[in-house]
């Protein structure tokens, strides 16, 4: 609308210039044609200039006032532009117009006015005014239209995110916003509420099955431990008899708070609570501080342990965890394979990234629980007799998840090969470095 109103005024601009201009040449050639500035030599040409030029508008008046000639009434002798009405100042037998033009004083106190038909303009001019008058009527109808429809559109859109928070507070924490597939702005809107409403069921669920663990797996050892004070308090007689008792169960105790505080664990490390303590860790450098501190107790199990990997390896990772990542895999590497077993830790650099290998040659797991052992508490029957509470593998796979990694366990044909395969920082680098000289 802003255009056509400035498109408008220009064109009236041009139009008003144009009448200005062919007035003042009107003006100029009655001068030279009169040769002077006298009623008795204009009297002559204005006479000529009414019967032959029928689109002007021409007056002259003597001294006194009196319309001596021309096809207008009289009129005050204002010199200068003027704008006039045809009610009084054209006779009753013109068309009703309004007339521009110019007048002048002449040498002997007359009067000379010239004007134009300026109808075309004043039409212009109402032409100008309604079609503005009109586009702001449409364009606030317009307006109001959109607005009603875009405020509707808004509406439901916050309306569908009100029920989803409302199914949400009545306990369907799977429910989620509904997209459109438009790719706007509450489509995105939606997509991020909906990330952190899968984020806020992964801890839900996380801590239900927390809970659900702990009554079902603090169950045994607080049972044993009530039913080793009752025996301690009603059959032990004597003192050692009575520490005896007591030294098993402080040692069923510590089984119940190792397995509350390795469910706390597990459950912090799924939750993703701690990502933002991640840095540049040398996976290189944390296999053999491992090695260091496992090689001994290897040595003990009468095992062999084989560690090959490049210079260097470089994860985004907390270092903690990768240690206890690592720390449950050579443990268990250990205490499931019998003596004279080999122990191979292999670290690579592959398209995908760091690939960390640990395999042996020992009894190995049943091809049917190859997945199930990463299930909380699951423990094998050739592993009932070991020490341990079924988490170490939920453990190990909660942290290679948690740095963005995969973790897959297959026959090593005998034994078992757990494959570890992380994000690398730095492979290009050390795939340049290894193809060197």
């Amino acid at each position: 609308m802003l255009i056509t109103i400035l498109t408008g005024f220009h064109n009236q601009h041009l139009f008003e210039r144009q009448i200005r201009r062919a007035i003042t040449n009107e003006g100029e050639e009655t001068f030279a044609a009169a040769g002077q500035p006298d009623v008795s030599h204009f009297l002559p040409v204005v006479k000529a200039l009414v019967r032959n030029e029928p689109g002007f508008f021409y007056l002259l008046q003597d001294r006194a006032q009196i319309v001596v000639a021309g096809n207008m009434l009289h009129l005050r002798p204002v010199t200068g532009p003027r704008w006039l009405s045809w009610a009084h100042r054209l006779p009753q037998d013109a068309h009703r117009v309004a007339v521009y033009g110019e007048g002048y004083r002449l040498s002997d106190g007359g009067y000379y006015f010239v004007g134009i038909d300026a109808s075309q303009l004043t039409r212009l001019r109402h032409d100008l005014w309604n079609t503005v008058a009109w586009s702001s009527l449409g364009f606030m109808t317009l307006g109001l239209a959109g607005g009603m429809l875009l405020s509707n559109a808004v509406l439901k859109r916050i309306e569908s995110i009100s029920m989803t928070a409302r199914s949400i507070m009545r306990g369907n924490i799977a429910r989620r916003i509904p997209l459109r597939g438009t790719g706007d702005e509450f489509d995105h809107l939606s997509q991020s509420l909906n990330a952190m409403l899968g984020q806020n069921e992964t801890l839900i669920v996380s801590l239900r099955q927390v809970s659900n663990d702990i009554a079902h797996d603090m169950r045994s050892p607080l049972s044993r431990l009530r039913h080793r004070l009752e025996r301690a308090r009603d059959r032990e007689e004597t003192v050692d008899g009575l520490k005896d008792q007591i030294d098993l169960s402080i040692e069923e105790l510590d089984r119940a708070l190792e397995i509350f505080g390795s469910l706390l664990d597990l459950a912090q490390i799924e939750a993703r609570t701690q990502s933002d303590e991640f840095s540049a860790v040398d996976l290189v450098v944390l296999i053999s501080e491992m090695v260091e501190i496992y090689l001994p107790i290897i040595e003990d199990h009468r095992q062999t342990l084989r560690v090959t990997h490049p210079p260097e390896a470089i994860v985004t990772g907390q270092p903690v965890l990768l240690r206890q990542m690592l720390a449950n895999l050579l443990e268990n590497a250990i205490h499931h394979t019998p003596p004279g077993s080999t122990i191979t830790l292999e670290v690579s650099i592959g398209e995908g990234g760091v690939q960390l290998v640990i395999s042996d040659n020992g009894g190995g797991i049943p091809a049917g629980d190859l997945e199930r052992v990463f299930d909380r508490f699951v423990r094998l029957d050739n592993s009932r007799s070991e020490a341990g509470n079924g988490l170490g593998l939920s453990m190990v796979r909660a942290i290679v998840h948690l740095h963005a990694g995969t973790i897959t366990l297959s026959d090593n044909g005998p034994g078992l090969r757990c494959l570890i395969a992380l994000p690398c920082e730095n492979r290009a680098r050390i795939q340049a470095g290894q193809s060197g000289p």
